[in-house]
């Protein structure tokens, strides 16, 4: 995973500092030591890493914490803060403000702008916008067809031409079509490199459209030279944003983010993975707070909102919190669940969970039982479903041969759901406990309950 020894190394250097009897001038310089070494590692620019880690220094020696924070929370605080800004700072997001919105992929050949332009759609889409999709990539073999499997996926029309050559009258002859729209986004050429040929046609794409957002595609495999690819794009085509894709791979990718950040084309979304929702808006607080284990709830939140209906939510809600909550519930909860997208995913959006260290074998076998509890639950009567307690031996049995698994595993879903009822009703029942409880979770410290 991109990012994942930063995230471990900077886990670890705040672990030192939380341990630390007192802040001096040692503790600070071993800290900057750490984070130096676990940038440069993530392919970070030198000048860089030194300009961040000077400033982190400076802040963390001269500066007094405010009231209400120690000097180690303080510190904690700063390396937060300066990582934030180093990422780009505020969150830069692409705003529908008119119809159609035209939004235009630039970027060099293997970035993945064609699967990125799916993504683009599927993400507006679920928004409440009517997106169509244009190819005017010429070069490429086949780059129509792939964007036409796309499109038909996630049923989002998509317009172009394979005989025509010139993606400016490819353009021409779907414009019409736009005002019928809300957002429109084009998928351009790419090249090996970028030459003047390629430059002269996005300025002539570019001129032709006159999109409202310029989106410079780039994979995170690039490293450092993404700051030069993305100045050079920039000059061509007024570049408004960058999306950063492959970031599920191996590539160390720090050198892509971080060079984005500090020119003028800010990051704007990060593919996720190779799934058509992998994609997600590219928030700086909310991905550091990641890196740290610090979690992102306003991630987690977009999330849920994608797959979970608010009413259905609060509903469930009401019943969990009761106790009176069946099979059905369940098997909804853990749907609405599978949607958001891998267990480990999820868990890294939730404050304080990533540093507790569980092992992640531990986590891809809860991920086994989810979906194991989801098939028992799927040979199961609606009767069944409604009033778990009928589960006596012989129903039992004959819901584990319909499941294909053991009679030991049909126990073990009902004693998970027995457990889960007690601890509402306790949580439910505890009044001020619970809110303690609540408290622990959201400060991380759950351990110490």
């Amino acid at each position: 995973m991109v990012l994942e020894k930063l995230s471990s190394s900077l886990k670890n250097s705040l672990a030192k500092i939380a341990k630390s009897v007192f802040v001096d001038e040692r503790i600070v310089n071993e800290l900057i030591k750490d984070i130096q070494r676990a940038l440069l590692q993530a392919d970070v620019n030198v000048k860089l890493v030194f300009e961040l880690s000077n400033r982190i220094k400076e802040r963390a020696l001269k500066e007094k914490p405010p009231v209400g924070l120690s000097q180690k929370e303080y510190l904690i605080k700063v390396v937060y803060d300066e990582l934030t800004l180093f990422m780009g700072g505020e969150k830069n997001e692409v705003k529908i403000e008119k119809k159609p919105f035209k939004i235009l992929l630039v970027g060099l050949f293997g970035s993945g702008k064609t699967t990125t332009a799916a993504k683009l759609a599927k993400y507006f889409k679920k928004r409440g916008n009517k997106v169509a999709l244009l190819g005017t990539d010429t070069w490429r073999p086949a780059a129509l067809k792939q964007l036409k499997v796309l499109g038909q996926e996630i049923d989002v029309p998509v317009w172009g031409d394979e005989n025509e050559k010139d993606p400016v009258k490819i353009l021409k002859l779907f414009e019409n079509k736009f005002n019928d729209y809300d957002i429109v986004i084009v998928d351009s050429a790419g090249r090996d490199a970028l030459n003047d040929e390629l430059v002269e046609e996005i300025e002539r794409l570019n001129s032709a459209l006159k999109p409202d957002e310029t989106l410079l595609v780039m994979s995170a495999d690039i490293g450092q030279a993404a700051q030069k690819q993305a100045e050079q794009f920039n000059k061509s085509c007024g570049v408004t944003g960058v999306i950063i894709t492959k970031m599920d791979g191996t590539a160390k990718g720090g050198g892509a983010l971080s060079a984005c950040s500090v020119t003028k084309a800010p990051i704007k979304f990060i593919g996720t993975g190779e799934k058509i929702d992998d994609i997600e808006q590219f928030n700086p607080k909310g991905f550091v707070g990641r890196l740290l284990g610090m979690g992102d709830l306003e991630a987690l939140l977009e999330k849920a909102t994608e797959v979970i209906d608010e009413d259905f939510a609060k509903d469930l809600g009401k019943k969990f919190l009761k106790g009176n909550f069946n099979f059905i519930d369940l098997y909804e909860q853990i749907v609405a669940m599978s949607k958001m997208g891998p267990l480990t995913k999820v868990m890294n959006l939730i404050p304080g969970i990533s540093n507790l260290n569980i092992p992640k074998e531990m986590i891809e076998n809860q991920e086994h039982k989810v979906k194991l509890w989801k098939i028992i639950m799927q040979s199961m009567t609606k009767e069944e479903l409604e009033n778990p307690d009928l589960l006596n031996p012989p129903r039992i049995e004959r819901i584990a041969k319909g499941a294909g698994v053991s009679v030991a595993e049909v126990r073990g879903l009902i004693k998970q759901y027995r457990t889960s009822k007690k601890l509402m009703k306790h949580v439910k029942s505890s009044g001020p406990d619970a809110d303690k409880l609540m408290k622990h979770f959201k400060k991380g410290n759950i351990r110490k309950f």
